[in-house]
């Protein structure tokens, strides 16, 4: 039983054990099999978690180095989030967000304005990260008229198909292809063998081979991080360079912070750290403390490019705004503050950074640490899949991973902004143990 938060592993059974398995093969027989992994090794099911510790069904208890996808920035069941979902649970299970709307609502929308990067704001709720994509690419095509959209190579952004067009990751793309949308230009995105300023002059090119189709740019998304995309961290001046073309062009940018924003990347916005605001913004994963939710915003003199309603909102959906999810949220948001979440993410994973360089020196299948805050990647050598079969053998050490990149070989390293230094360095320890068993 998890008690603390902030245990280290403890495997009883090999996982996944016994009753995982079973889990495995009844979930096989209502699933469709193109949802869940399955193979000898993989997965476990979880049955609680609290802090930084994750427990199975058979009993063994994890450190959490993906904080569930980058969802529990403050740790699983943060007690100040649970006990506002449970009084909210009390008092107003759902609403009608834009018919009778929930006064938590209004609440958060206020409260996400105090953190924007504009005096003013306006937002639009949803549910999950790719509904706030689909939002925000709307708003850029009433706003701007243009239909035209500019993505990064390595983006990930959604699987709904408006965020699947600005998705760069083929083996996503490829079933889907004829009914992806067509006006999408993908430049490149610095890496260690491409500057800056070739990605800039290639965004050049895009939004001019656009304007040659007739079909002009009008949004440029990218994300601060790239995070499913391999930790991938532009140079200083890249995005200021992206925004700078993209308003030359007529065009509106899009941050998508869903995974970057609210304290990962050690800033309560990644933009933040580049000095630059963007004309809307996608938050999501962790916004929600835990439940589905996610926004899109804007100042209003972009936002108000949509009509004003006459009863039939243009783009709304039933969960819009749900009071507990915005309950949670506001919950989150006072722990992030009180508990200065940001500045530790910026502090220990500088610390954690250094520690995993220093541990992983002089091995040939490390290609590098990188990325910001408590939001990193271990680069490896040894080729597609490599950081998969790297989790799993951390799964068997007591730490649940993820790989990254659009060839696995990136072990992505994105735990709770509350982890202790206690089990960073266990971590450390345990991700070279794996790395040369």
């Amino acid at each position: 039983m998890i008690e603390t938060g902030d245990a280290l592993p403890r495997v009883v059974v090999r996982p996944p054990g016994p009753a995982s398995r079973a889990w495995a093969e009844r979930l096989a027989q209502v699933e469709a099999r193109s949802v869940t992994w399955r193979t000898a090794d993989f997965p476990v099911f979880w049955s609680a978690a609290r802090g930084a510790n994750v427990e199975d069904a058979d009993g063994n208890v994890y450190v959490d180095l993906t904080s569930a996808f980058g969802v529990a920035v403050a740790g699983h069941a943060h007690p100040r989030v649970t006990a506002a979902i449970r009084e909210a649970a009390g008092r107003l299970v759902h609403g009608m967000g834009d018919v009778h709307p929930p006064v938590a609502k209004v609440a958060l929308l206020e409260r996400l304005r105090e953190l924007s990067p504009w005096p003013e704001v306006r937002g639009i709720f949803a549910s999950a990260g790719s509904e706030a994509v689909e939002i925000a690419l709307k708003t850029a095509q009433l706003a701007t008229a243009r239909g035209g959209v500019v993505a990064f190579e390595g983006g990930y952004h959604g699987l709904t198909f408006g965020a699947l067009s600005v998705t760069s990751r083929d083996d996503f793309r490829r079933p889907f292809r004829e009914r992806l949308f067509g006006h999408v230009e993908f430049a490149p995105f610095p890496t260690a063998g491409l500057g800056a300023d070739a990605c800039i002059r290639a965004l050049d090119e895009a939004f001019e081979r656009a304007a040659a189709q007739g079909v002009p740019i009008g949004a440029v998304i990218v994300e601060p991080v790239q995070g499913r995309g391999g930790i991938r961290v532009p140079p200083p001046g890249f995005l200021a360079g992206v925004v700078a073309r993209a308003r030359r062009g007529g065009a509106l940018v899009i941050f998508d912070e869903i995974f970057t924003g609210l304290g990962r990347t050690g800033a309560l916005l990644g933009l933040r750290e580049e000095g630059v605001v963007p004309d809307l913004l996608c938050l999501g994963k962790a916004l929600g403390g835990g439940l589905p939710l996610s926004v899109c915003l804007g100042p209003p003199e972009v936002m108000d490019a949509w009509p004003e309603s006459t009863g039939e909102a243009l783009h709304t959906s039933t969960f819009l705004g749900h009071p507990l999810a915005c309950a949670a949220s506001l919950a989150l948001l006072d722990v992030i503050h009180d508990e200065g979440l940001p500045e530790r993410s910026r502090d220990e994973g500088a610390r954690l950074a250094k520690s995993l360089a220093h541990a992983l020196a002089g091995f040939g299948e490390v290609v590098e640490v990188r990325g910001r805050g408590l939001c990193l990647g271990v680069q490896l050598t040894d080729g597609p899949g490599s950081a998969a079969r790297l989790a799993v053998r951390l799964l068997r050490e007591g730490f649940i991973t993820l790989p990254a990149g659009p060839d696995g070989d990136v072990l992505e390293i994105t735990p709770p902004l509350t982890i202790s230094r206690q089990l960073l360095d266990a971590a450390v320890e345990a991700i070279a143990r794996a790395i040369r068993p």
